[in-house]
């Protein structure tokens, strides 16, 4: 896991070179659509929250994130005809997306297919296949395959933006934002997340699917049951649970509409006695934490493909700090097949 994370800066770009030249044809696909519904599981679907958010602000279209029973359990039949699908998975083989991606062309929709193997189930069903250049992932725990998912995506959405090939400049900075990440002790976030009781995370809009991929983590690789919140709906009545035998864990942009909230947060969180372990944000945000955890050179819109870094370092640390194995969780295999 910790070579893995290590190989993110370069598969970033990669990825970038890979599926960028892809973009026209993306644009092509989804001439005349106007809807996008994101299908996944698991990382999948945490980086497919980030899709959605980035498709309704940066690209302008509503988007969503299906119910894959809809179409393996209860086959319904809907008009999918303005939809493009973007259907997510590191193996291209669990038989839930592809069959989902199969029902959605079924249906009328267009799809797209991201996956880190080209010569996947989920690679021959998609209308155009792109396929992120992660290489081999040996670890159980979803690093670099997260993220390259991240960048596949934001490809996807700038190609369904009115002017395509407004955020390349920022692309271009995005491997060595990640490398910097890399950098610097996590010591101090692994003994801190150690040593609590409960744990709790929260972020807001395009950072929330960071926050979510945090929190899963967290779960499958140190075992430790975490609940991930917006930070809207953790105010409207879960801020109740929150004591001083809690950590929380609040993840932000260092810049953007969301960050304020999430500063006020850190200030209400710290009154009622939590220890806060800080992802990224500001400097003001960072001294209302605990520990902070500093996050990328990034605009808010590509913050999530670099923002992950530093807390998949911490939670290695801490699996090997609790004794555990963080590349072979407990009761986990690479590819988890639903139904």
């Amino acid at each position: 896991m910790a070579r893995e994370i290590a190989e993110q800066p370069a598969a970033l770009a990669a990825t970038f070179e890979h599926v960028l030249p892809l973009r026209h044809d993306i644009t092509r696909l989804a001439a005349g659509r106007r809807n996008v519904i994101f299908v996944a599981r698991g990382s999948s679907d945490n980086a497919s929250v980030y899709g959605r958010y980035l498709t309704e602000i940066h690209a302008g279209r509503q988007a969503a994130l299906a119910a894959p029973s809809v179409a393996t359990l209860y086959g319904a039949n809907l008009d999918l005809s303005n939809s493009l699908v973007v259907a997510v998975s590191q193996s291209g083989a669990t038989q839930e997306i592809v069959e989902t991606a199969e029902w959605a062309k079924r249906n009328g929709a267009a799809v797209v297919g991201i996956t880190n193997d080209g010569d996947s189930q989920l690679a021959s069903t998609a209308d155009v296949a792109l396929i992120t250049q992660a290489g081999k992932e040996l670890a159980v725990p979803a690093t670099k395959t997260y993220t390259t998912q991240l960048a596949a995506i934001t490809v996807v959405v700038d190609a369904l933006a009115q002017k395509p090939g407004t955020l390349d400049a920022d692309i271009a900075r995005v491997p060595d934002a990640a490398a910097k990440m890399l950098e610097g002790s996590v010591e101090e976030a692994a003994a801190l997340l150690a040593g609590a009781h409960d744990v709790l995370a929260s972020g807001r809009g395009l950072t929330f699917g960071t926050t979510l991929e945090v929190a899963l983590k967290l779960e499958e690789t140190c075992l430790q049951p975490v609940r991930g919140l917006s930070y809207a709906d953790l105010k409207h009545g879960p801020i109740a649970v929150v004591d001083a035998d809690l950590v929380t864990i609040l993840v932000a942009a260092g810049e953007g509409p969301a960050l304020p909230g999430m500063t006020e947060l850190a200030g209400l969180v710290r009154e009622k006695g939590s220890k806060i372990l800080g992802i990224g944000g500001d400097p003001i945000f960072a001294s209302r934490c605990d520990v902070n955890l500093p996050g990328p050179d990034l605009p808010e819109t590509l913050a999530p493909l670099a923002l992950v870094i530093p807390a998949q370092r911490a939670i290695e640390a801490l699996a090997r700090k609790l004794g555990l194995d963080p590349d072979a969780p407990r009761g986990l295999r690479k590819v988890t097949q639903t139904d």
